[in-house]
């Protein structure tokens, strides 16, 4: 799963508008590791370690449409600010007789990238704190 895909499936957030500057970030072959380790709910949810590797270019940092966060159906943004260091995000997303907020930000260090999403999600399976930490690191060329 790419890192914009395991956001998607993470945080269940939402494309970034087009960017004025490309974000700080080398292209090239990157893994990132997202550790789930604080999870507060009703029912059990064990931690969760993921990690992806993905190549991304210039001709993608540049574009309009490239975006570090994939787009959910039954969200709604609230709020987004994005520059060449970083981006940090608000959203709520609604289904299924449940409500997720969603708060995120991404710090863009050149070779490095790290960030964290917090969740706070009501649903009919109860109440859920969920915080994600994400780190990147530039492995190489593609």
């Amino acid at each position: 799963m790419s890192f914009r895909i395991f956001l998607a499936a993470a945080a269940l957030t939402l494309p970034l508008a087009a960017q004025a500057e490309s974000p700080n970030v080398t292209p090239g072959e990157w893994e990132f590791v997202s550790v789930t380790a604080e999870v507060i709910a009703d029912v059990d949810i064990p931690d969760q370690t993921n990690t992806e590797r993905q190549c991304i270019s210039q001709e993608e940092l540049d574009s309009a449409d490239f975006g570090f966060i994939e787009e959910e159906q039954d969200c709604e943004l609230l709020d987004q600010t994005m520059n060449a260091d970083g981006l940090t995000y608000s959203m709520i997303c609604r289904a299924d007789g449940g409500e997720a907020t969603i708060e995120g930000e991404m710090r863009f260090m050149g070779e490095q990238i790290e960030g964290d999403v917090d969740i706070v999600a009501e649903s009919p399976m109860g109440a859920m704190t969920m915080k994600t930490r994400i780190e990147g690191e530039r492995l190489g060329d593609c």
